[in-house]
């Protein structure tokens, strides 16, 4: 493995995670926060760990992340796709086994916007015949 530091971007809704990773004893910084701090939730921490499970560098690697936009779900899914990344970057040889995990593809889903004339993206008024 290099010894660099390497950077990567991750996306998921509107949340936008600058991703720097270099070989190291674990720590996750997430803006200036441990990642128990930022993330109450446990379902998000596993989210943001899987990357690296998968790929056995799980305290082996330190991580720092600013993440800006969108809400807690949103951005935990932004920062795995930045792991994900700057994992590759890190190391080529892994690229295959995160591509076979799905974690390489961009999940495009995004809110649908609300129209005129109804209440919502896809709800309508109560409809009335008289």
């Amino acid at each position: 493995m290099a010894t660099q530091r390497t950077y990567a971007t991750g996306r998921r809704k509107e949340a936008v995670a600058r991703v720097w990773l270099w070989p190291g004893e674990g720590q996750i910084t997430i803006n200036d926060r441990t990642m128990d701090e930022y993330f109450g939730r446990e379902t998000s921490k596993m989210v943001l760990l899987q990357p690296l499970e998968i790929v056995e560098q799980k305290g082996k690697v330190d991580i720092l992340v600013n993440v800006v936009g969108g809400g807690l779900s949103g951005q935990a899914g932004a920062i795995r796709h930045g792991v994900t990344r700057a994992l590759c970057e890190l190391n080529p040889e892994f690229r295959p086994v995160l591509k076979k995990a799905g974690l390489l593809t961009r999940d495009a889903r995004k809110v649908e916007r609300k129209k005129y004339g109804q209440p919502g993206a896809r709800k309508r008024f109560q409809f009335s015949k008289r």
